[in-house]
């Protein structure tokens, strides 16, 4: 099976501008391609997670890759899917964010001996002379084409600025630089950003009487049709300061029955043939299935030792074996005892399961805590510095969301 089809395959192509030149050029590895992330944190999260995968799929088959940092765009925003205008963000802490997600994509992408490139937009875009810009790309551009895209749309009701307006055209530049500059002859990205896409393939063709082609992934999508890659916390992030490697590896292992081919088939490196093999699995082959998407990404992104830690460490947990070593721990100490012995509703704070006493005192009285498997139903339920001497206590609240508190 070539690339194109394989990508087809697994459920990831949305649009193609030209279906027949870009199964060309991808299947044989002349494409150069550029995908764009703006740097609007300091990690990349699993909404860029697909685009990773692609990009290495892509670099895999002889295809070069162009990691396009937006410190440029970034400085105004893109209104894509937003209800409201994105907070503005200074130039040191695009600058910070830039640096953070260059170490990120080398586990993704290989940067050695040419084989991939990493740009950052800010160099040409911060330089552009806004006259020349409107007489050069402005006059390219239908505003009644632009108001038209969903894209904006969206954003006509609350109001849109001018500042937001410009997004597309700045993208559009972007296509247009890199492919005088580098030869790069693709665009890839999310499903919303197909409008902005075409604008970079338009203005190639309206300036250069050549053309370029673009092809949109689609959104990783749950099955109630809501954006992947978030918590209750926030985002699942690729940094493991932000997200552990082990609560990265349970977001995976917690996904829905029915998302979990899914997200095997559109995520993992694992042969199609094998994936096909599990369409049949149901009841416990779907926590196996599970298992092993929450290992094959946490190994993609954290490396194998630390997907085998997570694995051993929620094998400790739930099913009574494993290595307790590896948990999320907590450590106590005589401090927290200094006025009295620790009540359950300070343990679970302490251990960051709950966010206050208020909130813990409800997690209790609704039955949801226990420890070491025990259920703890009375709110005054104490313990002393010496209960969690050696291999401590493990706290649980739910069935997700637990740690290991130990004496320090």
């Amino acid at each position: 099976m070539q690339l194109y089809d394989e990508l087809v395959a697994r459920g990831l192509i949305a649009q193609v501008t030209d279906e027949d030149e870009i199964k060309e050029l991808i299947n044989n590895g002349k494409a150069t391609f550029y995908i764009g992330f703006d740097p609007t944190a300091d990690s990349l999260h699993v909404g860029h997670f697909m685009a990773l995968c692609l990009m290495k799929r892509l670099q895999m088959a002889g295809n070069k890759p162009i990691a396009l940092i937006g410190g440029g765009t970034a400085m105004i925003g893109d209104p894509s899917g937003r209800s409201d205008m994105r907070q503005m963000m200074t130039t040191e802490t695009i600058n910070h964010n830039v640096e953070c997600f260059k170490k990120q994509m080398s586990r993704f992408i290989d940067f050695t001996d040419d084989k991939a490139l990493l740009v950052n937009n800010a160099d040409w875009l911060m330089d552009l002379n806004y006259i020349e810009i409107l007489r050069e790309v402005g006059a390219h551009f239908s505003v009644n084409r632009m108001l038209s895209h969903e894209c904006y749309k969206q954003r006509m009701e609350r109001g849109l600025t001018f500042l937001e307006f410009n997004y597309m055209i700045m993208q559009s530049y972007d296509f247009f630089e890199l492919f005088q500059k580098y030869g790069c002859n693709m665009q890839f990205g999310g499903d919303d950003q197909w409008a902005n896409m075409l604008g970079g393939t338009e203005l190639i063709r309206r300036k250069l009487g050549k053309d370029a082609y673009a092809m949109t992934i689609n959104l990783l999508l749950n099955s109630e049709g809501k954006k992947m890659g978030k918590t209750q916390s926030g985002a699942v992030w690729l940094d493991p300061n932000k997200t552990s490697p082990f609560d990265f590896y349970q977001y995976w292992r917690n996904v829905a029955d029915s998302d979990v081919l899914k997200c095997i088939r559109m995520l993992t490196f694992l042969p199609l043939e094998e994936i096909d093999a599990m369409d049949s699995w149901e009841g416990s082959q779907l926590n196996q299935a599970k298992e092993i998407l929450a290992y094959e990404l946490t190994k993609l992104v954290h490396g194998e030792e630390e997907a085998e830690k997570a694995k051993e460490a929620a094998k400790a947990l739930f099913a009574g074996g494993g290595v307790t070593a590896n948990m999320p721990t907590v450590e106590v100490s005589e401090a927290d005892f200094a006025e009295r012995d620790m009540d359950i509703m300070a343990v679970l704070v302490k251990a960051g399961l709950c966010e206050s006493r208020s909130d813990a005192r409800r997690a209790v009285q609704q039955g949801g805590v226990t420890v070491d498997g025990e259920k703890v139903s009375d709110i005054a339920t104490a313990y002393k510095l010496a209960n969690f001497d050696g291999e401590g206590k493990i706290v649980k609240r739910g069935k997700k969301k637990f740690a290991k508190v130990i004496k320090k």
